[in-house]
């Protein structure tokens, strides 16, 4: 037969403590409660007797599954992954483990994987998908589930959110162009159900107002989502209304994806970058410097977002009912090959 597993109290034995007293040494949330010799003691005596944790027998008795669900929009895209590492390494030194799942963009999947987090009675849900006016959150809201917001805002702003100030950035962006000379900027702007894209759009507005540049609306394009081939589709609608080439000299893309769907539209349409047409992009994913040219950027720490939001969902939880916060990340612009003045004769 094979060996019975080693219990909790098998623990307290060899460590000669209660096993109230060892549960709480080998709970990082309560170690604190036991002093520092007698909490050596008992991890010594689990670690030599092979002793695993039963979470199932601790979510019973405290009422925590110590889990959380995370919703990723596309984990392909290479913004995720930093901010994901951020949240489990903040959320594991509390000792908790994060459920990822990746909807794709897609209402029904999105749906599915939130049912099942909360079928698996997660603590707390991190949600990188949210829409401005979003049917999860209100749902969320009345079963009184902890939820955080990154990179995102709801519309009434009741959700605890991380996000970068988007409209400081694009405002960088655009003046960093028109200090290059650029005066015919054109956007390729995100969807504007997300709050990203609503705010990198209105940044653009307003930089260029400031910069008192007219805001040309044949030179402004909605993508319907943050991705490369978006990007193309924008890029070539902006020069099909350029009868065949662009009518501007600069294009700020509201995120990285875009503007790598404008370096591929370019080369299709035989332009150079920056050479014919200067791109901005944002966000400063990974990898983004070794494009050709490099692209200039706007960067934040995405790791410090995935470690703040883990850092407000515990706050949730341990307090039901507190303040909601809402933390802005400072932007940095980046400045790389991308940019550069206008061709003579543009203007």
């Amino acid at each position: 037969m094979p060996d019975a597993p080693v219990t909790l109290r098998d623990v307290a034995v060899r460590a000669g403590v209660h096993p109230a007293t060892a549960s709480r040494a080998l709970n990082p949330e309560t170690r604190i409660l036991v002093s520092e010799d007698t909490a050596r003691r008992v991890l010594d005596a689990a670690e030599a007797l092979g002793y695993r944790p039963n979470p199932v027998a601790r979510s019973l008795r405290t009422r925590r599954s110590h889990t959380v669900g995370v919703l990723i929009p596309d984990l392909n895209n290479p913004l995720f992954p930093p901010m994901v590492r951020g949240l489990e390494d903040r959320l594991a030194a509390a000792g908790y483990v994060a459920l990822i799942g990746n909807t794709d963009f897609d209402d029904n999947r999105e749906r599915m994987v939130f049912d099942q987090m909360r079928a698996r009675h997660v603590d707390g849900l991190v949600l990188a998908t949210a829409r401005l006016r979003h049917p999860l959150l209100a749902e969320a809201s009345r079963a009184d589930i902890p939820v955080v917001l990154i990179n995102r805002l709801a519309q009434d702003y009741s959700f605890p959110s991380v996000t970068v100030d988007n409209e400081r950035g694009v405002r960088m962006a655009v003046s960093h162009l028109a200090g290059l000379g650029h005066r015919r900027i054109a956007h390729i702007a995100g969807p504007q159900e997300m709050s990203t894209g609503l705010s990198r759009y209105r940044g653009f507005v307003t930089a260029m107002e400031s910069s008192g540049l007219p805001v040309d609306s044949d030179l402004v394009v909605f993508a319907k989502a943050f991705t490369v081939e978006e990007g193309v589709r924008c890029s070539r609608l902006l020069f099909e209304r350029g009868a065949g080439r662009p009518g501007c000299t600069a294009i700020a893309a509201a995120n990285d994806m875009l503007a790598v769907g404008c370096y591929a539209a370019l080369d299709e349409a035989g332009l150079a970058c920056p050479e014919d047409i200067s791109v901005v992009g944002f966000n400063d994913m990974p990898f983004i410097d070794r494009l050709r040219p490099p692209l200039t950027t706007i960067r934040f720490p995405h790791y410090q977002v995935g470690t703040e939001a883990a850092q407000l969902l515990l706050e949730q939880i341990a307090e039901r009912g507190g303040p909601v916060k809402i933390l802005y990340l400072a932007p940095e612009l980046i400045v790389r090959g991308s940019t550069a003045p206008p061709p003579p004769g543009s203007a």
